[in-house]
């Protein structure tokens, strides 16, 4: 799967010099993250405009319109996690409102899909990491600041500064003892 500032994404496969599926065109907001589910027959892609998008990834047109499309974030939206059997989203970016931590249900209406908003991060949350063995949620925000979320309570269970700059990604070790950060400095 690729994506491009210019707002594509297209899905190829290794031993196919040509794309299989062009999700999006040219001339979209520029692309922000991109990741398929655990199961791999979904793919979301999160933009600069503050949307997230989701495909089936077994699709037969060569344009397909996705199953599912809201505003995560009414100024940009940074990145996503799939949580569960992708039933359930996070979204982390900029919001007006300073909610930039979204959980979001994909099996309801649009108008209802919203099921919580942390106000967190100044200035946005610029990358999430999901924990699935602990169910917690960890977010890296632009002031260098790490929140971590238990998502069944819809809380945040802890703040702090893990750098002066923004936080640009996070890692977590496969047993869930450890998460890393790295920054924009």
């Amino acid at each position: 799967l690729t994506g491009a500032q210019d707002g594509s994404v297209r899905m190829f496969e290794w031993t196919r010099p040509q794309q299989l599926v062009c999700f999006r065109q040219a001339g979209n907001a520029r692309v922000t993250r991109m990741y398929f589910n655990a199961q791999g027959n979904k793919c979301g892609v999160a933009d600069g405009e503050g949307f997230l998008s989701i495909w089936q990834v077994n699709q037969t047109t060569s344009n397909p319109k996705p199953y599912l499309s809201w505003q995560g974030s009414s100024k940009t939206t940074s990145d996503f996690a799939f949580i569960t059997s992708s039933s359930l989203v996070a979204t982390s970016g900029q919001s007006n409102d300073n909610r930039n931590v979204c959980l979001w249900d994909t099996l309801v209406s649009s108008g209802n899909s919203l099921i919580h908003a942390f106000t967190c991060h100044d200035h946005g949350a610029t990358v999430l990491q999901y924990a699935p063995k602990h169910q917690l949620l960890i977010s890296g925000g632009r002031k260098g600041y790490i929140c971590i979320f238990d998502i069944r309570q819809r809380q945040i269970l802890f703040t702090f500064q893990a750098h002066e700059s923004a936080v640009k990604a996070l890692a977590l070790d496969t047993s869930e003892d450890y998460f890393v950060t790295g920054s924009a400095e």
